[in-house]
């Protein structure tokens, strides 16, 4: 006869292995989320805007809005890191600052970004779309 404690050891084994297989999936989901809203930011702030229309879910994607050739954004900041809603939305809010070149004159903007997992491509996407520098 097996002590209870040694038939119990390959249970407890299974269950702590899965428990930190869901613990290493959830981090790489925060590190996905960080990696892309991170390089979205990078493109709206160098105006890289066709590359940062990549990151709104491809249901959402338009054309890019006429005028954004004479817009220089001049400064991009996170005021609010990525905050998880539940396990595949967040929120992040970003101050952006930018000059109209035909005007001269700069604008600021906060926006207000959602970002969406989607588990099938395991890709965050933007679905608040771009902000709306004018």
């Amino acid at each position: 006869m097996s002590h209870p404690v040694i038939t119990a050891l390959p249970w407890l084994a299974v269950a702590l292995l899965a428990a930190g297989c869901g613990k290493v999936r959830e981090e790489g989901k925060s590190n996905a989320l960080e990696a892309a809203t991170s390089a979205y930011g990078s493109a709206i702030r160098w105006g890289y805007y066709e590359t940062a229309l990549g990151y709104l879910h491809p249901d959402q994607r338009r054309e890019l809005p006429p005028g954004l050739e004479d817009i220089r954004v001049t400064s991009y900041e996170v005021v609010q890191p990525p905050l998880r809603q539940d396990d595949d939305s967040a929120i992040q809010v970003v101050r952006v600052e930018y000059l109209h070149d035909e005007v001269q004159r700069v604008k600021g903007l906060t926006d207000r970004q959602t970002w969406r997992y989607d588990p099938d491509t395991k890709t965050w996407w933007l679905h608040s779309g771009l902000p709306p520098l004018r």
